[in-house]
């Protein structure tokens, strides 16, 4: 995957999500592999994405996740969208078509190597397990999530609890706890008999 966006003519269009003080902006480009994703809660944890360290030097961005097509970024102002956005889409637009580095380490691999390792201490009855959570979450939770400029990522499974990460629009997000209980946690106990319960990390307010 290359990790610099390709210079050329970019278009940019700016989409609201459930989080009020998150925003999606959708590029006609591709920024990372398909189904991979990051998440950056502060600049210090973005030292691998060039992109993300600029847009943090914005003094109301408090949050940046990336994923294929798109960026989202959480504000801590309390200024409206209708005046951030025009800057925002002004900024990305222009890094990208000056072919401005998007990561500096492709993250696809340090993902895959993340979840391998998260089952690596399991029983291969729990590691089967896991492996079926993880392809729900793929096939039938992500695409939804990532809809409304967030996503899902598995951490771990043990004696029935199943831990997930909330990342972009979703961290805080005031229909996160209704959407991880309603509808997640319904679809693993309904397609993974030994589920009990889904938890999550990476909410940063309270709902």
């Amino acid at each position: 995957m290359n990790t610099t966006a390709p210079a050329g003519s970019v278009s940019i269009y700016a989409e609201a999500s459930p989080n009020p003080e998150s925003m999606k902006f959708v590029v006609n480009t591709q920024l990372l592999s398909e189904g991979v994703s990051v998440d950056y809660p502060s600049a210090e944890e973005a030292s691998n994405s060039p992109l993300a360290q600029e847009l943090f030097k914005f003094d109301y961005v408090g949050r940046v996740f990336i994923a294929a097509n798109f960026v989202t970024v959480t504000k801590t102002s309390e200024h409206g969208w209708t005046q951030l956005i025009p800057e925002l889409r002004t900024f990305l637009k222009s890094y990208v078509e000056s072919g401005g580095p998007i990561f500096l380490v492709d993250p696809a691999a340090e993902q895959r190597a993340a979840q391998q390792a998260a089952g690596a201490d399991h029983s291969l009855e729990d590691q089967e397990t896991a492996q079926k959570i993880i392809d729900l979450l793929d096939n039938y939770v992500r695409p939804a999530v990532e809809q409304d400029g967030g996503n899902i990522t598995f951490k771990s499974y043990r004696e029935g609890v199943v831990t997930v990460n909330l990342q972009g629009s979703c961290s805080g997000c005031p229909s996160a706890t209704v959407t991880l209980k309603s509808g997640i946690e319904n679809l693993l106990k309904r397609m993974v008999p030994q589920v009990t319960e889904v938890v999550a990390e990476g909410v940063t307010a309270s709902f």
